[in-house]
């Protein structure tokens, strides 16, 4: 992962709080005239939002950045994520079916990509978050052809 990808994670998760935020303070102001729910139970609702707010984006992306890793060798290509609940996945090459790189908007000003390794895995695919730019081109590099040397039908 990209130390980057911390500054991205606290990006997304801010802009996310700030919309709702947003929407709150909006209900606040139309329900102004006092015929809705009282102005108390408005502010009460704004501070909780604001403290929970306050700590998703800051406890969150250092706890993703901690937990996250992936390596990609010449048989496999490994990934563990999650919060509480944590997944270990493991894809052997010769499963490989497509590795695609994507890339957002807010992930394109952070300077990251994704990549997706699809498998016939009835899990569905791997995907490689928050790295950067050039480190998600070359492991698409290699995952390819290192899947075309590999014997088997990915199947």
């Amino acid at each position: 992962m990209s130390r980057l990808a911390v500054w991205y994670w606290t990006a997304r998760a801010a802009l996310g709080w700030l919309l709702l935020l947003a929407a709150q303070v909006v209900w606040l102001m139309a329900d102004g005239d006092g015929d809705g729910w009282p102005a108390t139970t408005h502010v009460t609702v704004l501070v909780v939002t604001a403290v929970a707010a306050v700590a998703h984006v800051t406890v969150m992306p250092q706890w993703r950045y901690r937990v996250h890793r992936w390596e990609a060798t010449s048989a496999a290509v490994f990934t563990q994520s999650g919060w509480f609940k944590q997944e270990w996945r493991i894809a052997p090459v010769s499963r490989i079916q497509t590795v695609d790189s994507e890339r957002g908007p807010l992930e394109q000003i952070f300077r990251l990509a994704n990549v997706t390794v699809t498998t016939a895995s009835a899990a569905g695919p791997i995907k490689v978050s928050g790295l950067d730019r050039d480190t998600a081109q070359r492991l698409v590099a290699e995952l390819t052809a290192t899947a075309q040397a590999t014997a088997g039908d990915a199947t």
